[in-house]
């Protein structure tokens, strides 16, 4: 939101200026953060408050559609939304990273870095989730025992962080098991730490990927191949030391994209996404004028 109000950017390299004109806009921002008022509001999903969540998202709908400003364009072009599930695609939504917790790993410019990181799989965080972060317990209980692997309960405090960040450099690999949602922040945190993620979900989806193939620095397991007794730790203590640091390398080389300044500067967090955004535009304009001439139901998107 910033980067719009703000002056501040690269000029001809900015991504997403801000016009005046509603006829001159390719998309409208609206300034409604749903992270925030589902934290706020529906965190507990069985708390009453969790109406809450969802009665801000059809207020927002219904003040846009009444708006003189954007009736007329909302007619037109409405593609907005999370709630219900299904206004939420990948044909038309982007994925952000999180901010990262740890401080990022500057001068990470040792000769050897695979000898030097001598935890083999580190992680730090809370283990009691609900839904797809049970997967968490599970994994807490088969990677007891190991000398060379750190999992380790923790909550999100100044000293947890501080202690995060050591680990993570000091490590080979970073266990990001999935949490309340596919995601969290320490997949984002060991990126800027150089330390190999080790992604255990089915159902991520990812920052950027049109752009960047992850696996180039991570290593995927599905649950059933993570919780099995030793098998995650035996395919890690396989794995091969030149391909390890060239994915280290590769970490280097990309973790920039996962920063986020004011004023925006090339290729950081902020840029990225509005670049993401400015590569789905050519996919909604095509759906909006596909759905304008249409006289039937519509057999694409039943065949997809």
């Amino acid at each position: 939101m910033a980067s719009l109000l703000g002056s501040g950017g690269e000029g001809e390299e900015r991504d997403a200026v801000r016009v005046l004109d509603p006829e001159n806009a390719e998309a409208f921002f609206v300034p409604f953060f749903s992270s925030l008022s589902f934290n706020t509001h529906g965190r507990n999903m069985t708390d009453p408050e969790t109406e809450k969540d969802r009665q801000l998202q059809v207020d927002l709908i219904s003040f846009l559609r009444k708006s003189k400003v954007l009736a007329e364009v909302w007619r037109q072009r409405s593609y907005f939304g999370r709630y219900p599930k299904s206004l939420s695609t990948l044909s038309k939504d982007v994925v952000s990273p999180y901010v990262h917790n740890v401080d990022s790993f500057k001068d990470d410019d040792l000769l050897d870095p695979f000898e030097s990181r001598k935890t083999l799989l580190f992680f730090r965080g809370n283990t009691v989730r609900k839904d797809k972060g049970k997967v968490r317990a599970k994994l807490e209980k088969i990677l007891a025992g190991y000398d060379d692997i750190r999992y380790e309960r923790s909550s999100p405090t100044a000293e947890a962080i501080q202690a995060s960040t050591q680990g993570m450099r000091s490590s080979k690999f970073c266990l990001h098991p999935a949490g309340d949602t596919p995601s969290s922040c320490r997949l984002f945190d060991a990126i800027v730490s150089h330390c190999v993620p080790v992604i255990v979900s089915d159902l991520i989806e990812l920052p950027y990927e049109d752009e960047i193939d992850y696996s180039q620095f991570s290593i995927f397991f599905s649950i059933n191949e993570a919780i099995q007794p030793d098998y995650l730790v035996n395919q890690l203590r396989q794995f091969p030391k030149d391909r390890w640091i060239k994915m280290w390398r590769q970490l280097k080389k990309i973790s920039h994209h996962f920063e986020f300044h004011y004023p925006p500067v090339k290729e950081d967090a902020v840029n990225m996404l509005w670049r993401q955004v400015k590569h789905k535009l050519p996919g909604v304009q095509l759906e909006v004028h596909r759905n304008h001439r249409l006289k039937v139901p519509d057999w694409w998107q039943q065949r997809r």
